[in-house]
């Protein structure tokens, strides 16, 4: 029997109506957890890693604006790909922002570097 359709979570054949997935309640009550853990596992993920972002920002960034080099805050753990929105400014900079605080991508002395800035009224302006 190749047509044998088979529950996902337990591999027993699932008997009754042609578009029914789990053997049983109980089997689709199991998958519908691990969805959620796996959903629960990336948010927690992504919390974590802006809350890491926001704490560095915010540590290196005390005068409301300052340069860093890119590998300091790396080397602590900052993950540039984590960040809660971007602002671009009139040159075309595009500043990303971790909460209230911000960072630039730039190269100085040919060193990369972010150009750590802090969140103010006039970038929430069109």
């Amino acid at each position: 029997m190749d047509n044998e359709r088979r529950c996902p979570v337990c591999g027993i054949v699932v008997k009754g109506r042609s578009d029914k997935i789990f053997c049983s309640t109980k089997c689709r009550s199991i998958d519908q957890y691990e969805n959620r853990q796996k959903t629960e596992a990336f948010y927690l993920k992504v919390d974590r890693q802006l809350k890491i972002n926001r704490k560095l920002l915010k540590k290196y960034n005390r005068s409301g604006i300052t340069t860093i080099r890119r590998s300091e805050l790396i080397t602590e753990g900052f993950d540039p790909q984590f960040f809660t929105h971007y602002w671009k400014n009139q040159k075309g900079d595009i500043y990303f922002f971790v909460y209230e605080y911000g960072f630039l991508n730039t190269v100085r002395n040919h060193k990369e570097k972010y150009v750590l800035v802090i969140w103010q009224e006039y970038m929430a302006r069109p």
